[in-house]
């Protein structure tokens, strides 16, 4: 294409354009028409020039145009309290329906590793020994110890406030970096399981296993799930990288960022609830079987809201993306 002669064509339009968006007063019905034909026409033009002959200037322009004529057309829109129940009845839960094929399988191959790490711990005395001494690993697991404490050992509230920063922190860089590959959610989710299985290692070494477990699960069931589901959402966008289907590269990852994003804020409550178990059921004193009872509902519960509302969300279409006209204009363009 001749970026000369396109310019020259249709700058016209642009102009015209620029000088509707520009006026201060209402504009007339039929004013209203052409700026919406004028609109379209300038998406349409800007999908060809990037396409087919990307000008940082002549790109620029039409970018600034076509995002201020859609800002008019559409009007600004404010959000209310219909969007939040969107998205937690629909939005969220399709959202992690959606990426299960990933996030389900990257539970299972996460907890097998994390058992691995554990049985290495618990049966080789060498391991043990790499990871402290013999006084400072009976520190860690004797009736008292370190890891008998860590859950009382602050105050519930700000305990509840530490985990959940430290979680949502976690879940997000997943979500964020699985951008590039992927490579960086496997290393936060090999740091997971090798603190997992260092300490069921240890704990089943020193004969406490039970009581380790005890005060896992209750918090550990949904707080894990909230990390698997970031991480295969993570490995999904990386892997929309190399393999984005029929879609064009950049609204594929339009699309799943933007799911990603949306899946952040979920998974921030998600773990808002996986935190104030931690904080205020995990060191109770109820008994464990009452512990892990909650920590088992509040699993069950979960995995029901995302399989019932997700799974009828997206038979209904939902995708987990911004409403549509919350999203970026996308014009056809001939190959």
């Amino acid at each position: 294409m001749d970026l000369d002669v396109f310019v020259a064509t249709h700058r016209a339009e642009w102009d015209r354009l620029e000088a509707l968006l520009n006026r201060r007063r209402r504009l007339t019905g039929t004013e209203v028409d052409e700026l919406v034909a004028l609109y379209q026409r300038a998406a349409t033009h800007l999908s060809v020039v990037r396409s087919s002959a990307p000008d940082p200037r002549i790109t620029g322009r039409l970018s600034q145009l076509v995002a201020r004529a859609r800002s008019r057309v559409t009007g600004t829109r404010k959000g209310s309290w219909k969007d939040v129940a969107r998205f937690l009845g629909q939005g969220f839960p399709a959202a992690v329906y959606r990426s299960r094929r990933w996030w389900v399988p990257t539970a299972v191959l996460s907890i097998a590793v994390g058992a691995l790490l554990a049985w290495w711990v618990a049966t080789h005395p060498e391991v043990q020994a790499v990871l402290g001494s013999d006084e400072d690993l009976r520190e860690m697991t004797r009736p008292g110890g370190q890891y008998e404490n860590y859950y009382s050992s602050h105050p519930a509230a700000s305990f509840a406030a530490q985990v959940w920063t430290n979680n949502a922190q976690a879940a997000a860089l997943c979500l964020i970096t699985g951008v590039f590959l992927g490579l960086p959610v496997l290393y936060v989710l090999y740091l997971n399981m090798l603190n997992l299985g260092i300490g069921v290692g240890l704990m089943a070494d020193a004969g406490r296993l039970e009581l380790f477990i005890g005060l896992l699960l209750p918090h550990g069931l949904i707080e894990l799930t909230a990390v698997f589901v970031a991480a295969g959402t993570g490995l999904k966008l990386g892997w929309t990288v190399i393999d984005p289907g029929p879609r064009t590269r950049r609204t594929a990852l339009a699309e799943e960022g933007r799911a990603a994003l949306a899946m952040a804020i979920g998974l921030a409550l998600v773990l808002f609830v996986a935190g104030a178990i931690e904080g205020f059921v995990t060191p109770s004193g109820l008994p464990t079987w009452a512990r892990v009872g909650i920590g088992v509902v509040v699993e069950l519960a979960f995995l029901t809201y995302v399989w019932v509302l997700g799974g009828r969300a997206v038979r209904a279409g939902e995708t987990g993306d911004v409403e549509e006209s919350g999203r970026s204009a996308e014009a056809p363009v001939v190959a």
